[in-house]
């Protein structure tokens, strides 16, 4: 079945991380996108995140490959620009030159601070743009430094996931008949503030401390946390509600324990954990999984990334796929039973000759442009 993007037509501009993503979860919805690549940008081999499209080579500096932009530009129903803002408008491509060509085109900005305030220009990464939000203070051991989550939350939900809904939603209100398609300004650093609503939202009720560890969903409650088996391994808790922590104390053979009267006082978290730790730490993973075996307590293992794609549930539902190089995340979500197709990582810039050809461009003036490269 065709994704419900079929027909829609994007131009990546060759970036990293958040980008691609975005450009990546826009193909696996049935978009059309082309990236348009650049030279000395950092590669993994068989990426994920670039699967899906056609990729030509530009080097924008030059006005032929601008001008072939343009009219790729005159193509397409959207844009991702991953540049500094005023980059695009150095080389006479910002929105108003755009616009000009294609009113309707949605040109969606991703960076790391937005597109204007004291911060605009500055450099970041994740950690960064997460550091600034309060959320990465909330992150890690009482006693330690904050654990740096990846570059999960600011790159990836805060960035890319609010970039493709956001384009998304002003692609539909092009389609519903709006005249001029919209300049998203998507700052890394705002998605991941919005990420942790939830936290600001139970900090402004008093029911949330700024100390790590001291919280319902920080690591700081008894049943809600990672716990080491006597293996080295871990098993995930998040008993919250009455029934699961019922189950999980049950089985952990602490039904009517009166020390565990009271699971919403952090000043008996400490005690409790350690109870639990004790009671978890004497027995092997293994151990634990046919224990919680078809019990709603709550209790998962920790997995490796390794483990994750061979896992039964996982293999079920077809959650992994085979990549290029290994298992990665099927695409996601899925609109009906089966699993969504993978569509391949293709080579940078490989699509030259053939999208110059679309265009109207002579073999000859394609080559000039591609700089044989095509």
């Amino acid at each position: 079945m065709a994704g419900p993007l079929q027909g829609i037509r994007i131009i990546e501009l060759a970036g990293l991380g958040p980008g691609p993503f975005a450009a990546m979860m826009l193909a696996d919805h049935g978009a059309e996108v082309i990236r348009v690549e650049r030279s000395g940008m950092l590669s993994v081999p068989g990426d994920p995140l670039l699967r899906g499209r056609r990729s030509i080579t530009l080097d924008l500096k030059r006005e032929d490959a601008r001008a072939a932009l343009r009219k790729l530009v005159a193509t397409a129903d959207g844009l991702i620009d991953p540049f500094r803002p005023g980059r695009l408008e150095q080389l006479d491509l910002g929105p108003d030159q755009l616009h000009a060509i294609r009113p309707q085109l949605v040109i969606g900005r991703i960076t790391g601070w937005g597109q204007h305030g004291p911060l605009s220009q500055r450099a970041g990464h994740d950690i960064n743009y997460l550091a600034l939000t309060g959320l990465l203070y909330a992150i890690g051991p009482a006693d330690g430094r904050p654990a740096v989550p990846l570059n999960l939350v600011a790159d990836y939900a805060g960035g890319a996931m609010m970039l493709a809904f956001a384009m998304a939603a002003a692609l539909r209100e092009v389609a519903a008949g709006a005249g001029q398609g919209r300049v998203i300004d998507c700052a890394m650093s705002e998605g991941a503030a919005l990420i942790g609503s939830l936290m600001f939202g139970m900090k402004n009720a008093s029911l949330w401390q700024e100390q790590r560890e001291r919280n319902l969903l920080d690591g700081g409650a008894a049943l809600y946390g990672c716990y080491r088996c006597s293996d080295g391994l871990y098993l995930a808790v998040g008993a919250i509600e009455p029934q699961f922590r019922a189950q999980l104390l049950d089985r952990l053979g602490l039904a009517g324990d009166d020390r565990f009267d009271s699971l919403f006082d952090p000043a008996d978290w400490p005690a409790q954990r350690e109870v639990v730790a004790d009671i978890i730490g004497a027995q092997p993973r293994r151990h634990w999984l046919d224990v919680f075996e078809g019990c709603d307590a709550c209790v998962s293992p920790v997995l490796t990334m390794e483990e994750a794609a061979n896992y039964p549930h996982h293999v079920a539902r077809w959650s992994f796929a085979d990549g290029d190089t290994g298992p990665i995340p099927a695409p996601a979500p899925r609109y009906g039973e089966a699993p969504e197709p993978l569509q391949p990582s293709g080579q940078p810039g490989k699509d030259g000759a053939d999208i110059l050809a679309e265009l109207g461009y002579s073999s000859a003036i394609a080559a000039a442009i591609l700089g044989d490269k095509g």
